[in-house]
């Protein structure tokens, strides 16, 4: 297996994380986005939409997304279970996924896109698009502070993917001002567990 990464992206960082809870080690190139290597023809032919991360196979067969990635990986080493121990938990977290990732990790891009200067000359930036993407996901964390007055992890009482999906969105939206707010007292604690263990660091 071969696996693609780039070191400050949220999505590969997910793979990353994923694979220091299980333990495992897969060889990894590299991939610049700041450089623009995402968007080079060799990049292209291993990836068409031109985004990381991407897994590839020892017969060249190649996975993208980090969920999809992550789930092919727990097939073949199915502890500690991260995705699930059985159907109905499987579907429970792959729902709680989704919301995190559609209502929260989505307007965090947006908001990073349009209002970082990293991407001012690269895209045509909308400063308002940014400003409503980052109110929404503000509120949205105060649904997910809300919910984890009852439980300890995302997904419930266990560690999951879930976990590492909310955690590294959270941190990457340091650089639109997108932070757990002083009120926000049981996702401060819960963001604070997460950057305790050692799969944080990667």
């Amino acid at each position: 297996m071969k696996f693609f990464d780039a070191p400050f992206a949220p999505s590969p960082r997910r793979v990353r994380m994923f694979l220091a809870e299980k333990g495992l080690s897969i060889p990894t190139v590299s991939v610049d986005i700041a450089a623009g290597e995402t968007g080079q023809e060799n990049f292209l032919a291993i990836n068409a939409v031109g985004e990381v991360p991407v897994l590839e196979l020892d017969d060249g067969t190649r996975l993208t997304e980090s969920l999809a990635i992550c789930r092919y990986l727990e097939t073949l080493h199915p502890e500690p279970a991260l995705l699930g121990r059985d159907t109905l938990e499987r579907a429970q977290l792959d729902a709680l996924v989704l919301q995190i990732m559609f209502r929260i990790y989505v307007p965090t891009t947006q908001a990073f896109r349009h209002g970082h200067k990293f991407w001012a000359g690269r895209i045509t930036q909308v400063p308002q698009y940014a400003d409503l993407a980052r109110q929404q996901v503000l509120a949205e964390w105060a649904r997910f502070d809300a919910m984890l007055a009852t439980r300890e992890f995302m997904g419930g009482e266990r560690f999951s993917f879930a976990d590492i999906v909310a955690y590294t969105t959270l941190d990457f939206g340091k650089p639109s001002g997108i932070r757990v707010q002083p009120e926000q007292t049981h996702l401060a604690r819960w963001q604070a567990a997460i950057a305790a263990r050692p799969s944080a660091k990667v």
